[in-house]
C-alpha cells in the first residue's frame, strides 16, 4: 500500500512538472504559487441613512460620511433608525381586528408604544443606507481578480468604487460577491455600499427571510466582510457529487478568466480527512475567454467512510491551479434516496424527527454566522431526540451547514420565500436565481438534504403550475438532495417527498373537531391512511403548534436589539384582570398540557408505519405572528420550568417504546390492556430484546409487572413486541397509575398515565340539592341549603373550550377555538379528595372538559378564585372558572360548568368527579370563603 501511494505521488509530481513546462507560456500572466490574499474589512465604516432616496442623485458615493458604525453589524444594532411608532413601516401582516381592540389603546402612544404581535426592535428603518470606507490595495494585487465578499447582507447591495458603480447583488440566502477587479488597482480607494432592506422582490412580507415577525427587517452587513485577490484565472466553483455505494465522488470545477485570452494549465487535487488519509491527482484543463470547466472522478477506496447522523465523517478536498489559485471544500459520502414512503441514507431507513428554525435571534435581530452558535442549537436539538431542522422560508448562513455536517444533522433549506408564485412576476425568476446561489454556496454540505421553494404558496403556483417544472429542474440540476415544491402544499407530481400538514393532530380551522378535541383519548390511532395513499415519503408540515402561557420571567433576557414588549403587554393585561399572582401557575399548568399534546403528536407519528417524519412547530417559541409561544424551549433555546430534556427525549428519540391503549380511564370491572411496540431508527438493528413493563401507583409502588418475549429489533417502526393485560378488580380505586415500558439492552423507556375508578360510587347527598336552573338554586339557597347547580347548559358566552391548548394563537388564527389553555386547580383541595388529579389538565379531565363551558368571573371581587380555573388565552386574559363555590343568600352554593350531565354510568371520570363534589359538599369541609349575591352569581352564567 505504501509503495503504491509513493509511486502515485512520484507520478503526480512528474506530470505537474511536465505540464507546467509545456503550458507556462500559455498562462495569462506570469504568476507564482503564492497563497491568495485577502483584506479583512471588519471595523469602522462611515454610515449615512437615505430614507428619501436622494443618495444616488446627490452623489453620496463620492462624499465623505460623518457618522460611523462598526461592521459587521446591523444599523439598528448600532442605534441608527427611528423609534417604533404607529406609523412605522413594518414588514409583516398585522391582524387589525385584534390590534383595534380597546385593551391595546394604552400602547399606541408615542411614549408607550408596544406592539403585541412580535418582538419590538429598539430602532426601525426601512430603506437605503450607505456604508463607506477607504482601502489600500497592495502592489502584489496588480492584475489580480478581486472580489468584495459580504457574507450576510440585508438585502440588496450596490457597490461603488471611487464614485463608479460596479455591481449589484440581491441574494437573501448567500454571500454577495462583487467583482471589483477593474477598479481596485494598487493604492487607496473608497468603497461605498448602498444596502436596501425594502421588498426588493416580493418574497412575501411574512417570509422569515425578511419579516419583522421573527428576525426583524434589519439593514446592514454581518458575517465576514473582506476583499479577496485571486489569480486572473481562478477557481470559481467546486461541486462534489458523491456516490457512497461505489465509494466515488464526481467533482465539477468551474474556472473564471478575466485575461481575455484562452489557455490551459494543470489542475491538481488532494482529498484528506481527520484520519490523515490522503488521495491526490491532477489533470490538464483548458479555458476560453470567459472561463472553463473540468470534471474529476475520485475513487475514494473501499474503506472510505460514509456520512450520516451517527457517523458524520467528512472529507476535505483541495483543488489547485498551478497559477497558485486554490479552493477548499468539505464534503461527505452519502447517498440519499426515497425508497417507497421512507427516506434512506446509505441504504439505511431514516425517520426525520424535526423542528423549525424561523430566523429567531432575539439579541441581534439577525442570524448568527459563527459555527459555535449553530453547534449549540443543533446539540440542544439532538439532546431532545431530534435529527432534523427545517428552515421555514429562509436559508441559514454557512455556519449552520458546517455545524450540521460536523454534528450529523439533517437540514431542509428554502429559497427565502412565502409568497404568490406562478404569475410571471419578478419573484418567479428570482427564486431560480436564489436557489442556484444556495446550491453553489452550500451544495457540498452533506447535511443539506432537502430543499423547497419556500412556504405555503399562493397564486397559480399553489396548484403546481410553477412548482412542477421547479421540482423537475432541481432534481436534474442537483440530485444530491430531496426536492419538493413547497412546504405546506401542494402535493406536486414529481416531488421527491411531500411536505404537507395532513398527518398531524390539528389542522388549521379544525377548531373543536380535531383529533384531540373531538374524540376520547387513546393511543391506538396513527396516520397510516394518509401515508398509504401517497407513493412518496411524507414529512408532516408544522406538527404541533400547541401554545403555553407566556413566561414573563423571560422579559429580562431580552438585552439586545429586540425587546419583549409583547410580553409586557400580556403581563399588564393579566394584572388588569386581577390575576398577576397566577402568571407562574398559568405557565406551569398550560405547559404541562402542552407537553401532553406534543407527546400525543409525536407518538402518533412514531406509531405510523411507513411515515418519513415530522417537523414540529416547534421545539422553541415563535415570537411573532401574534406571538406564538409554542415551544418547550424559549426563543433563546433555553429550557422552561415545566419539562426537562429527559422527559421529552423518552417519547422523541432514536428508539422509543410505544403502547397502543384503547382508552385512558378504566373501572375496576375491566381488564387493562395495551399492545406494546417499538420505533427504532438507530445506526443498526438491535439484538433480540424484551420490552419490560411495570404498572406503578401514584406513590411509586409496583402493582403489576412483566416482560414480552425477546425478538430482533430491525430499523423500522410499528415493531410489535407483545401485550399487557392486567385485571383491575384488585387495584385500589379511584387512583392514578402509570404504565412504564423499558426496552432491555437499549437506553429507551417511556410511560403513560391512566386512571382506574370504582364500578359503583357511593355518595352522601342527603343534604345536597342538585339543580339545573338559577330559580331552583335561589329557592334552595334561601332555606340555607347546600346547592349544586349544574350550569354547563346555562352558560351563555362565546368562549369555546377544548381539551387541547390554543392552536398557534387566537390573534393569528382569527379567534379559532379552542380559546383556552387547560385548567388550573389545587389538587389538595378537599373537593378533589375522591378525584385524583394534578394541578393541570390530564387525560382524565377530557370527558369533563369536552362539550363544557367556562364561566366569566370578571364582575366578581378581585380576589375571588374558582376551584377550577379555565386558563384564558393571553390576549383576553379573562378570569374564567368551571367550578365555583360561594355563600349566597344564606346558603352554600357550588356551580359547575363541567360536563357532569348525562350517561354517567358510561362515563367513569365524570361519575367520579360528581361523587367527589357531592361528598365534599356533604362534609364539614364545605365552607366557602367568599360571599356572592344572587345577582352576581346569575351574571357569571350570562356574561
Amino acid at each position: 500500500m505504501m509503495n503504491q501511494k509513493h509511486k502515485m505521488q512520484v507520478s503526480a509530481f512528474a506530470r505537474i512538472a511536465l505540464a507546467f513546462y509545456l503550458t507556462f507560456l500559455a498562462l495569462p500572466t506570469a504568476t507564482t504559487l503564492a497563497e491568495q490574499a485577502s483584506i479583512d474589512l471588519s471595523g469602522e465604516w462611515g454610515i449615512r441613512l437615505d430614507p428619501t432616496d436622494t443618495g444616488i442623485a446627490e452623489g453620496w458615493h463620492s462624499l465623505e460620511f460623518k457618522n460611523v458604525i462598526q461592521l459587521p453589524a446591523s444599523l439598528q444594532e448600532a442605534g441608527y433608525g427611528d423609534d417604533p411608532a404607529m406609523d412605522s413601516p413594518w414588514t409583516g401582516a398585522i391582524k387589525n381586528n385584534e390590534w383595534n381592540k380597546p385593551q391595546y389603546s394604552p400602547y399606541k402612544t408615542a411614549d408607550n408604544f408596544k406592539i403585541p404581535f412580535w418582538l419590538q426592535p429598539d430602532k426601525i428603518y426601512m430603506g437605503a443606507a450607505w456604508y463607506q470606507r477607504e482601502v489600500e490595495i497592495p502592489q502584489a494585487w496588480q492584475g489580480k481578480h478581486i472580489e468584495l465578499q459580504l457574507e450576510r447582507a440585508h438585502w440588496q447591495t450596490i457597490v461603488w468604487v471611487d464614485g463608479h458603480k460596479l455591481s449589484t447583488q440581491d441574494s437573501l440566502a448567500t454571500p454577495h460577491h462583487h467583482d471589483l477587479s477593474s477598479a481596485l488597482t494598487p493604492g487607496k480607494h473608497t468603497i461605498s455600499i448602498q444596502v436596501d432592506n425594502r421588498m426588493i422582490v416580493d418574497v412575501g412580507h411574512n417570509a422569515h427571510s425578511v419579516t419583522d415577525h421573527t428576525q426583524s427587517n434589519w439593514n446592514g452587513l454581518t458575517g465576514e466582510l473582506k476583499l479577496v485577490a485571486r489569480s486572473p484565472v481562478w477557481i470559481e466553483n467546486v461541486q462534489v457529487y458523491p456516490n457512497a455505494k461505489q465509494r466515488k465522488a464526481t467533482v465539477k470545477v468551474d474556472l473564471g478568466n478575466q485575461t481575455g485570452a484562452a489557455g490551459s494549465g494543470l489542475l491538481s487535487w488532494q482529498v484528506s480527512n481527520n484520519t490523515a488519509t490522503e488521495l491526490s491527482g491532477n489533470q490538464t484543463v483548458s479555458w476560453n475567454q470567459d472561463g472553463g470547466t473540468a470534471e474529476l472522478l475520485i475513487d475514494m477506496g473501499t474503506d472510505a467512510l460514509l456520512w450520516d447522523e451517527f457517523n458524520p465523517n467528512l472529507y476535505q478536498l483541495e483543488i489547485k491551479l498551478e497559477s497558485g489559485d486554490r479552493k477548499e471544500v468539505t464534503f461527505g459520502l452519502r447517498d440519499l434516496k426515497a425508497e417507497g414512503t421512507r427516506f434512506t441514507i446509505n441504504e439505511r431507513p431514516v425517520f426525520l424527527r424535526g423542528t423549525l428554525e424561523c430566523a429567531v435571534f432575539p439579541l441581534t435581530g439577525y442570524p448568527a454566522t459563527d459555527v459555535e452558535s449553530w453547534r449549540r442549537i443543533i446539540r440542544i436539538s439532538k439532546e431532545h431526540g431530534l435529527n432534523h431542522i427545517r428552515f421555514h422560508s429562509w436559508c441559514p448562513p454557512k455556519a449552520a451547514f458546517i455545524a450540521a455536517d460536523e454534528e450529523g444533522f439533517y437540514l431542509q433549506a428554502e429559497a427565502s420565500a412565502w409568497t404568490k408564485i406562478g404569475t410571471g412576476a419578478p419573484v418567479d425568476a428570482w427564486l431560480y436565481k436564489e436557489a442556484q446561489s444556495m446550491v453553489d454556496a452550500y451544495g457540498n454540505h452533506p447535511s443539506f438534504v432537502m430543499m423547497a421553494y419556500g412556504n405555503e404558496p399562493t397564486g397559480p403556483g399553489r396548484g403546481g403550475v410553477f412548482l412542477k417544472p421547479w421540482v423537475k429542474h432541481w432534481k436534474e440540476v442537483d440530485p444530491r438532495r430531496m426536492h419538493t415544491g413547497a412546504a405546506g402544499w401542494p402535493r406536486v407530481e414529481g416531488n421527491d417527498f411531500h411536505n404537507v400538514a395532513n398527518p398531524r393532530l390539528h389542522m388549521w380551522g379544525a377548531r373543536l373537531k380535531s383529533r384531540l378535541n373531538a374524540k376520547a383519548p387513546d393511543t391506538r390511532f396513527d396516520f397510516s391512511g394518509f401515508i398509504n395513499a401517497n407513493p412518496v415519503p411524507v414529512v408532516a408540515h408544522e406538527s404541533g403548534e400547541w401554545t403555553v402561557y407566556p413566561n414573563f420571567d423571560e422579559i429580562e433576557k431580552y438585552t439586545g436589539v429586540l425587546k419583549a414588549k409583547n410580553y409586557e403587554v400580556f403581563r399588564d393585561l393579566l394584572a388588569d384582570h386581577h390575576m398577576a399572582d397566577l402568571a407562574d401557575d398559568f405557565l406551569m399548568a398550560s405547559g404541562r398540557l402542552q407537553v401532553i399534546c406534543y407527546k400525543q403528536e409525536v407518538e402518533a407519528a412514531l406509531r405510523t408505519p411507513g411515515f418519513a417524519g415530522f417537523q414540529l412547530l416547534s421545539l422553541t417559541d415563535f415570537p411573532g405572528q401574534g406571538t406564538a409561544p409554542v415551544g418547550i424551549l424559549d426563543a433563546f433555546w433555553d429550557s422552561k420550568p415545566y419539562i426537562d430534556v429527559e422527559e421529552w427525549s423518552q417519547f422523541c428519540n432514536v428508539t422509543v417504546p410505544l403502547a397502543r391503549m384503547p382508552k385512558r380511564t378504566w373501572t375496576t370491572a375491566e381488564s387493562f390492556s395495551a399492545a406494546l411496540e417499538v420505533s427504532h431508527f438507530g445506526s443498526e438493528p438491535l439484538k433480540p430484546s424484551k420490552a419490560a413493563w411495570q404498572i406503578l401507583s401514584a406513590e411509586g409502588h409496583v402493582v403489576a409487572q412483566g416482560a414480552t418475549n425477546a425478538r430482533d429489533i430491525p430499523l423500522d417502526n410499528a415493531i410489535k413486541m407483545g401485550n399487557v393485560n392486567v385485571q383491575l378488580s384488585e387495584l385500589p380505586a379511584p387512583a392514578e397509575y402509570t404504565l412504564k415500558v423499558a426496552l432491555e439492552g437499549a437506553d429507551a423507556r417511556n410511560e403513560w398515565k391512566f386512571w382506574v375508578y370504582p364500578e359503583t360510587v357511593a355518595t352522601s347527598a342527603d343534604d345536597v340539592v342538585i339543580v339545573h336552573s338559577v330559580a331552583d338554586a335561589s329557592a334552595a339557597l334561601k332555606d340555607g341549603g347546600k346547592v349544586l347547580l349544574l350550569a354547563n347548559k346555562l352558560v351563555k358566552n362565546d368562549i369555546q373550550i377544548g381539551f387541547s391548548s390554543n392552536f398557534w394563537n387566537i390573534a393569528w388564527t382569527n379567534n379559532q377555538a379552542p380559546h383556552t389553555m387547560g385548567i388550573l386547580c389545587n389538587p389538595k383541595h378537599p373537593v378533589f379528595s375522591e378525584f385524583p388529579t394534578s394541578y393541570h389538565s390530564d387525560w382524565q379531565w377530557w370527558d369533563l372538559i369536552h362539550d363544557s363551558h367556562a364561566m366569566i368571573l370578571e364582575d366578581l371581587p378581585p380576589k375571588f378564585r374558582p376551584l377550577v380555573h379555565s386558563i384564558d388565552n393571553w390576549f383576553d386574559a379573562r378570569r374564567l372558572g368551571m367550578l365555583v363555590e360561594a355563600e349566597v343568600d344564606g346558603g352554600k352554593l357550588m356551580i359547575s360548568s363541567l360536563n357532569l350531565d348525562g350517561d354517567l354510568e358510561k362515563r367513569p371520570a365524570a361519575r367520579q368527579m360528581m361523587a367527589s363534589i357531592i361528598n365534599y359538599m356533604a362534609s364539614p369541609n364545605f365552607v366557602p370563603e367568599e360571599s356572592l349575591s344572587v345577582e352576581q352569581f346569575s351574571k357569571i352564567l350570562n356574561k
